[in-house]
């Protein structure tokens, strides 16, 4: 069975004082015990300066850490650059990889995210790959086109076996920030094209695979989302800077189960 995953991204957003309120009141809400009852797994993927104040208050508790970008080099001369090693160092479990900001932003191609992933993953880490078409793209119907490429590029630098370690996210360009979402059934057929283009190379591993859906998922639409056979729980942005509105998203898997 998938494991059902809720990873917050917090973006460029924090400081300690209110990190700390934000994180504490997560825990608070979510109970002070390990995880263990079979509900979704909570990760929150803080700004590198935070990670060690993320460490120390979470661990033990059922929320898990992680990072938003990490390095394709494993050291040496890269100023500003922030290396897999580094990050297992931090404690950090998860790190977001080839999210749409980096790509649109900072110029990430489809090759550098697949090599942040190969770091990621030969580091001990579990990447969250992040495929997914801009507005332009879906107006031209190039939505299958584009994550296919995306998908293959990091298929061709880690594998099946890579994928077999990695979380994908599909998260809509059009979707993020803007208020507005893919509809379920939209959600879903993407994450069914991928999974089946998966399942071309290894049925087995496309099974297994988790695939959250990212692109302002709430509290409120959060379930609705998470119902659908192919998505295993959210990339969550906006959302995850909420206590209330984080710890319901990630209530929203296990309700949906409950169902």
């Amino acid at each position: 069975m998938r494991e059902k995953l809720v990873a917050g991204n917090w973006k460029m957003n924090g400081d300690r004082a209110g990190n700390r309120a934000l994180l504490e009141g997560v825990v608070s809400a979510l109970g002070g015990a390990p995880r263990g009852d079979g509900s979704a797994r909570c990760v929150v993927c803080v700004p590198f300066p935070y990670l060690f104040q993320a460490q120390e208050l979470l661990q033990g508790t059922p929320v898990t850490w992680g990072a938003q970008d990490v390095c394709q080099f494993d050291n040496g001369a890269y100023t500003g650059e922030v290396s897999a090693r580094m990050l297992v160092d931090a404690g950090c479990t998860y790190v977001i990889v080839g999210h749409s900001e980096r790509r649109g932003l900072f110029g990430e191609t489809d090759d550098i995210a697949a090599r942040k992933l190969a770091a990621a993953l030969a580091a001990g880490l579990t990447p969250i790959l992040c495929i997914g078409e801009t507005l332009a793209e879906r107006d031209a119907e190039l939505t299958h086109t584009v994550v296919a490429r995306q998908l293959d590029a990091a298929l061709a630098v880690v594998g099946m076996d890579g994928i077999s370690r990695s979380v994908i996210a599909y998260e809509p360009v059009w979707a993020i920030g803007t208020g507005r979402t893919a509809r379920p059934e939209q959600a879903q057929a993407v994450h069914a094209f991928v999974r089946e283009r998966l399942a071309q190379q290894d049925a087995g591993v496309a099974a297994q695979t988790t695939m959250l859906y990212g692109g302002s998922v709430k509290a409120a639409n959060a379930a609705e989302l998470f119902a659908m056979p192919d998505i295993d729980g959210g990339l969550i942005g906006g959302a995850s800077l909420s206590v209330d509105e984080f710890v319901a998203i990630c209530r929203a898997p296990q309700a949906v189960a409950a169902t």
